[in-house]
């Protein structure tokens, strides 16, 4: 497969790039439909630059990779994959709902605009996933309902690429730097879908940390859905960077 595709403004992370999350799950998408079980897939996808917003972008799979291409430079790279990772005992949603009263993006943030969780994006229009800290404990969580925009190709079902996306900032939240001026920003991320998420579905988002290597910062996801079952997973590499970088 080999397409042209372009990444709208509306999902940017940072001000001129798209958010991390929503291009892995482009790629994470592709590789899924092109596997011959597509029920269950994992995929791994690592960003090599920034990826460039309202321009012309070149979409390749086959052997179950997948590359995204600026002209000739590689943007991301992707492969079908194997993700076991156990999921936390998730809160409530109205647990998630009062740790979401108390997320750090909204006194300081270094992408506001940003598609998942940017503060500065209304209903309808960003995700306004808010993952802030669950008491006692060194995870995060947030609620997450659906709207009807990011329903895809399934009538009723949320686009399996805005999974990716809700799963991408939830995990940054648990491994934030302290201290204005710094930022994360995704390097590589491991999804596995196990099922669906239903427009207008009251879901419970959960981060937590996993460990930490220098700039590098390491942490998982989950989506939690009404029924408490464990919906989709992510592993993700966080890195370190200037916020100014990308203002």
């Amino acid at each position: 497969m080999n397409k042209l595709i372009q990444i709208k403004r509306r999902f940017c992370g940072p001000p001129e790039s798209g958010n991390g999350g929503y291009v892995c799950g482009l790629l994470g998408e592709a590789l899924r439909q092109t596997a011959q079980h597509d029920s269950i897939h994992a995929a791994t996808v690592r960003l090599f630059l920034p990826p460039p917003l309202q321009q012309d972008l070149t979409l390749q799979v086959e052997n179950g990779r997948a590359q995204l291409l600026a002209d000739e430079q590689l943007v991301a790279q992707g492969w079908s994959d194997v993700l076991d990772l156990e999921c936390p005992p998730p809160p409530s949603f109205d647990q998630a709902q009062a740790s979401a009263q108390h997320c750090s993006g909204f006194t300081q943030h270094p992408f506001p605009g940003c598609f998942v969780c940017g503060p500065d994006r209304d209903e309808g229009d960003g995700l306004r996933i808010f993952p802030g800290p669950l008491p006692d404990t060194t995870a995060v969580a947030a609620p997450w309902m659906a709207d009807a925009s990011l329903e895809g190709e399934r009538s009723g079902l949320v686009d399996p690429v805005f999974i990716w996306a809700a799963l991408d900032c939830t995990s940054a939240f648990p491994m934030l730097p302290a201290g204005e001026g710094k930022a994360l920003v995704l390097g590589q991320m491991s999804v596995r879908i196990d099922g669906d998420v239903r427009v207008g579905e009251p879901c419970v988002m959960l981060g937590w940390p996993l460990a930490r290597d220098g700039k590098k910062h390491f942490a998982a996801s989950a989506v939690i859905g009404e029924n408490g079952a464990v919906i989709a997973v992510a592993k993700a590499t966080w890195i370190e960077v200037p916020a100014a970088r990308f203002q």
